[in-house]
């Protein structure tokens, strides 16, 4: 592969030192990023003529002294410059470390370095867009004052617990607890909600298409793709594979699977068809289950339907251009003409995104969402012990938990020492 020109990468403690053994001659970089221009060579030997980006420590996205070398896109030149790099005592990054790096030196907090993640692998503007949200650090400010709330009340029960003749106007009760529990749990809920929304901006969804054989799945998928992916025949059973395409609803990443017809039957090939689609369907999120206009429903139909009890389905009507007779709550298009408009806007109005969805900030990956429920939890079992009038010392065991768990969704260290948060708060020991 080769391009105009190529970027390396070089971070840690003697990326300047080695960098000046290449180049001939000192960097001279300040306190400040600056931009160097010269001819790396080794051994005697001239590699490129180079332009070098210098980040001194902490001013660098790892915090670490960092150079950045453009040089011609030649993959021979490349790789001449790495491998004189790793001479000099350099070596490869691992999948991530630049990133990991940020991380541990502070740059960055959890939340933000899944977002460049997402940012790389973003298929759509607007999943580009909620990444750049997270990058920039929106994501974890919804979360801090929550943290903050948790910390203030156990720092409050602590002192209680610590400091028993504290004076008695700042003591904390099991009203306070049961008051600000109350207030923190719908804002958790919030957080839940938009975050499980705005995953499907960021992963997508899986929508597979059914029916019985030769009612239009594949002229179905092929006009939702605008290509000719899966072969069109009137043949029943000519789909015995799961055919896949993707496209974009509004921004929403979408996952078609073309599934073979699922019936009974005695051809090896279709019945291996048959359970691949059976095992589509169990992941898929959202089903169109598609209909024969000019046949209606049958008992095929009805049996799939059954199947299908426990997943979101859409009821597609293929070949309407063949019927004047419409029901409600159906969804009617001719694929071989190509109308399928409505069945986009069906899918994704199954998804129920909000209008905000795609300006918000929101903790969305299945690692944060894990978390954010753990927490609702916490929250509810320390108001459920409200309830039963416990003493305000067992409160601070559900709502540690709380305070940790929001901690590790912004990858900080769960435990924590609240001597601070009391003498933050309080003058204790006067």
């Amino acid at each position: 592969m080769k391009s105009a020109l190529a970027l390396i990468r070089v971070s840690g403690d003697e990326a300047f030192s080695i960098t000046e053994k290449l180049l001939g001659r000192f960097l001279n970089v300040k306190e400040k990023a600056e931009i160097r221009h010269g001819t790396l060579s080794f051994e005697g030997k001239v590699l490129d003529d180079v332009v070098l980006l210098c980040y001194p420590n902490p001013h660098s996205m790892t915090g670490e002294d960092v150079v950045e070398i453009t040089c011609h896109g030649s993959m021979v030149i490349a790789n001449e410059i790495i491998e004189a790099y790793l001479s000099l005592g350099a070596r490869h990054a691992t999948n991530g470390e630049f990133t990991s790096r940020a991380f541990y030196n502070g740059k960055v907090d959890l939340v933000q370095a899944e977002a460049i993640n997402d940012l790389i692998n973003a298929t759509t503007r607007e999943s580009k867009n909620v990444a750049l949200l997270s990058l920039s650090g929106k994501t974890s400010g919804l979360l801090r004052p929550l943290l903050e709330k948790v910390g203030e009340m156990l720092g409050s029960i602590e002192v209680g617990i610590d400091y028993p003749e504290y004076d008695e106007e700042e003591s904390f009760t099991l009203p306070d607890v049961e008051r600000m529990c109350k207030a923190l749990l719908p804002r958790v809920n919030e957080l839940i909600e938009k975050g499980t929304e705005s995953s499907y901006l960021r992963n997508g969804i899986d929508v597979a298409l059914v029916g019985e054989p030769n009612v239009g799945k594949s002229s179905l998928l092929n006009a939702l793709l605008s290509e000719d992916k899966a072969i069109v025949s009137a043949i029943p059973g000519t789909t015995r594979d799961v055919v896949e395409g993707a496209i974009s609803i509004n921004g929403l990443p979408v996952r078609l699977y073309d599934t073979a017809g699922i019936r009974d039957t005695a051809d090896e090939l279709e019945r291996l068809g048959v359970e691949r689609s059976k095992r589509i369907l169990e992941k898929a999120e959202l089903v169109l289950l598609i209909m024969d206009s000019s046949v209606g429903e049958t008992e095929g139909t009805r049996e799939l339907r059954a199947l299908l009890k426990n997943k979101k389905i859409i009821e597609i009507c293929n070949k309407s251009d063949l019927i004047s007779d419409k029901k409600e709550g159906i969804c009617y298009v001719s694929a071989m003409k190509g109308t399928v408009d409505e069945v986009k806007k069906a899918i994704f109005d199954a998804v129920s995104l909000s209008d905000d969805i795609y300006t918000t900030p929101a903790l969305s990956s299945q690692r944060e969402l894990s978390l954010l429920r753990l927490v609702r939890g916490d929250i509810e079992e320390a108001l459920n012990l409200c309830a039963m009038g416990t003493s305000v010392d067992i409160l601070s065991v559900p709502l540690q938990n709380a305070y940790n768990h929001m901690r590790q969704v912004l990858g900080m260290d769960p435990t924590q020492d609240f001597a601070s948060e009391i003498f933050s708060r309080f003058c204790v020991g006067k």
